[in-house]
């Protein structure tokens, strides 16, 4: 492909192996590759990829006939077979019925199948056409020795990237659809096996200035808690780890390597193993109040978990116990990497440690750490063990399904795996994903870290 500068980027021209050029300059074999998947690499005797497509176009259809239109019909309705029981021969005989789940996720697989062979079909079209260009100009079209070369030499990125690509597409892609779709359906306690579509219904609820499972006052109150949290567990963690790794990083300090093992024991504890000790600890007749009761240093137990306040600054501060040694191996790493030279430049020009700090160490651990600090953010938002392993959401219910420390991720495990509600809970989904995404891409966008990729100034 050939390469040209185009308003200070790099511009890719397009392929001359498109389908519009397959299907208007091409000959009768290639474009026959649109209805006889494969036919025009068979012809010019690239057997192997010309059976392969064609044995993906049989297996497409066969699925189909077989099973595909058979969702792709039920889809709409999403089922209305109840299960009973009918008389025959004198004999009940019990008639299985739909399962609503069962049809709404083989009707998304079928339609992300059909998505994927409009995509094969294009790439039997694009691989016919180049065979048909390289015959015309080389006389024959690569082999397959030659086309695994290319794979393992030029073209080794698309083979390194199957797998992983595939594994996003079954794993993550797929359940997000599903997810999506079940948001506008009517899948909750009262129809666990047959229900219909709605439409936006879920979503009036959860904007509803009523008192049902989620309002509009619930779903405000949970996400501010959310964001309050996720700004405190990430800036706390990143400024006390910075903190930390500096001291220690400092040549006066002896001992480096044991104050850094001393922090990483926490990360070689499983981390639900700590949570689940500490909620156990700070209980009303856990080992920390017995302790300060037995000392005289307070009267009667401290609420950690029975007061709102006491609740959410104690998730916190234990957060902190978690996810600091994780901070301090980060920016110990990027201390140890930043230029000697400027720090000798900047004490020759006569600036002070909190210049050099301010001017030099500050800005390049943000430069580096800013994707770090915004997956950091995105995670505590879905920061689901420390939440329920230490509250539970608890100690005040703010609503039928949440509490005063609820998170949203929280919140969502409630309304699906207690309450049943599984529109609901891919409603409160969505908007985690909407809100997250919009204020990653902003601020990951508007960093340095994106902006100058190539070198820190």
């Amino acid at each position: 492909m050939k390469r040209r500068r185009r308003m200070g980027a790099d511009y890719v021209a397009p392929s001359p192996y498109s389908v519009r050029n397959a299907l208007t300059k091409g000959d009768v074999f290639t474009k026959l590759s649109a209805v006889v998947f494969g036919l025009g690499n068979i012809v010019r005797k690239q057997y192997v990829k010309g059976v392969a497509l064609l044995a993906l176009e049989v297996a497409f259809i066969v699925f189909m006939i077989t099973n595909g239109v058979n969702y792709l019909s039920k889809l709409p309705s999403l089922g209305t077979q109840k299960q009973g029981k009918q008389l025959v021969d004198g004999f009940w005989v019990y008639v299985q019925g739909d399962n609503s789940v069962v049809i709404l996720l083989y009707g998304v697989c079928t339609i992300v199948a059909c998505i994927l062979f409009v995509y094969l079909w294009t790439i039997s079209l694009k691989c016919a056409y180049k065979a048909e260009c390289l015959t015309r100009q080389n006389g024959k079209a690569p082999s397959l020795r030659d086309d695994l070369r290319a794979l393992t030499d030029e073209k080794a990125y698309q083979l390194l990237m199957f797998l992983p690509t595939l594994g996003i597409l079954v794993f993550t892609v797929l359940p997000l659809i599903f997810m999506i779709s079940m948001a506008f359906t009517s899948y909750d306690r009262n129809h666990l096996v047959l229900f219909d579509w709605v439409g936006f219904e879920n979503f009036g609820k959860l904007f509803s200035t009523g008192n049902g499972t989620v309002s509009a006052r619930l779903f405000i109150q949970v996400t501010i808690w959310t964001l309050v949290w996720a700004f405190f567990a990430t800036f706390l963690n990143f400024f006390l780890g910075m903190f930390f790794a500096m001291v220690i990083n400092r040549k006066t300090t002896r001992f480096k390597g044991f104050w850094r093992a001393c922090f990483s024991m926490s990360i070689a504890v499983p981390q639900f193993v700590s949570l689940l000790v500490m909620h156990t600890m700070l209980q009303p007749t856990g080992a920390i109040n017995r302790l300060l009761m037995q000392w005289g240093w307070i009267d009667q137990a401290l609420p950690f978990f029975t007061n709102t306040t006491w609740a959410r600054v104690t998730v916190i501060i234990i957060n902190l116990w978690v996810g600091i040694p994780y901070t301090i191996m980060q920016i110990t790493g990027i201390l140890q990497n930043i230029p000697a030279d400027l720090y000798e430049a900047a004490k020759l020009d006569g600036a002070n440690w909190w210049q050099i700090f301010t001017q030099i160490t500050m800005p390049y651990i943000i430069f580096v750490l800013t994707p770090y600090l915004i997956t950091t953010f995105t995670g505590n938002v879905n920061n689901f063990n420390v939440i329920y392993l230490l509250s539970g959401g608890a100690p005040v219910p703010i609503g039928d399904s949440a509490g005063t420390t609820d998170l949203l991720i929280t919140w969502l495990y409630k309304l699906t795996v207690d309450k049943n509600d599984y529109n609901l809970g891919a409603v409160i989904g969505i908007m985690t994903f909407i809100v997250l995404a919009v204020v990653s891409l902003i601020t990951y966008r508007n960093s340095g870290s994106y902006k100058n990729e190539e070198a820190f100034r």
